[in-house]
């Protein structure tokens, strides 16, 4: 089945030469089409049979109804430098997405995207797919601030929106994500809607446009081991809410420290990813009045400690981090389980 000329187009820019200050005016950036996928044989050979001999950047994102293990994925983005797919769950079905399974768990196409963590849940639960090789901007946004000297304070994640607007990776300002956040607040199944609107693929397309370009100034700015914190943090991530019975054994490996980083002796230490079962009727308790416990344990371990809320699991708490960090996190953690008010 021919791609036929796809009605949408949108500017993407153009991959930035090292120590080029970015300036984004779209204008001056070509135009791409964007292409509604509802059949494997619309998307490119080279993402459909990925190869070491071809390796690939592409932007990616998911959009869906309460997107978990329980909701629904509604549609895959892939930005390429020619091209901007967006991949149809909903018409192309389950054809469709296993099509596109070898690209998302290869190795040899890394998949940038702004927080992972709850479109790998997705999907592994919907699709039984096991995202990896990600480069996640959230990551990448908080070690390049470290390596700065910046420290970010407990849960203060860079948005997508901020991302984009700060002037040294991008410096656009996103207005009508604000518009489609609204219109998801009036109708959660705002993304089922067929055919797919000119505003919806407008929006789809722009949660991914800039993530390549992105990438591009990030890559620039990270040393050795900052990148390697940034494979294992990214693997860690897409593991986070998908809990399995075997400990991850059937997932790709998690990336080893780099030779260059053991040779300086200065070696990382070990990352891990720590899931804890809290007991029924025990979960206030560790998250505390306000939050003011939680946050006190947060404040304490230099790792990052998640919680399922709303879209569950609701009865487990996520750490990753440092082996000592999550140790030290979890005993602080059953700690709580215990004390009395």
């Amino acid at each position: 089945m021919a791609s036929s000329p796809s009605p949408y187009q949108t500017h993407v820019p153009l991959s930035p030469d090292p120590g080029e200050i970015p300036v984004i005016h779209e204008t001056q950036f070509p135009w791409v089409p964007v292409h509604i996928v509802t059949h494997p044989s619309q998307l490119p050979a080279e993402f459909l049979e990925p190869s070491a001999h071809r390796p690939l950047v592409i932007g990616f994102d998911c959009e869906g109804v309460d997107l978990c293990r329980n909701g629904t994925l509604c549609i895959m983005q892939l930005a390429f430098p020619e091209a901007i797919y967006l991949v149809d769950a909903i018409q192309g079905g389950e054809m469709l997405i296993q099509a596109c399974k070898p690209a998302l768990e290869s190795s040899h196409v890394t998949k940038v995207i702004h927080d992972c963590k709850r479109d790998s849940e997705a999907l592994y639960f919907q699709f039984g797919i096991k995202l990896n090789n990600v480069v996640d901007t959230q990551i990448a946004y908080s070690l390049i601030e470290e390596q700065e000297g910046r420290k970010r304070l407990p849960d203060d994640y860079i948005s997508f929106v901020g991302l984009l607007a700060d002037p040294r990776y991008c410096g656009v300002s996103y207005l009508e994500k604000e518009e489609v956040r609204f219109l998801l607040r009036q109708d959660p199944n705002f993304w089922t809607y067929r055919p797919l609107s000119e505003q919806m693929v407008r929006a789809a397309a722009d949660d991914v446009r800039f993530l390549p370009y992105i990438y591009c100034r990030m890559m620039g700015k990270l040393n050795q081991q900052s990148l390697w914190y940034l494979a294992v943090r990214g693997a860690l991530y897409c593991r986070c809410f998908c809990i399995t019975n075997n400990d991850f054994s059937d997932w790709p490996p998690l990336p080893t420290i780099p030779d260059n980083l053991l040779v300086e002796g200065s070696a990382p230490e070990e990352e891990i990813l720590s899931v804890l079962d809290v007991p029924p009727g025990k979960m206030g308790r560790v998250i505390g009045k306000r939050g003011t416990s939680i946050l006190s344990i947060k404040e304490s371990c230099d790792a990052e400690i998640l919680m399922g809320g709303d879209k569950g699991p609701p009865d487990k708490v996520f750490i990753i981090g440092p082996v000592k960090q999550v140790r030290k996190a979890e005993a602080m953690l059953r700690g709580r389980m215990l004390d009395m008010y």
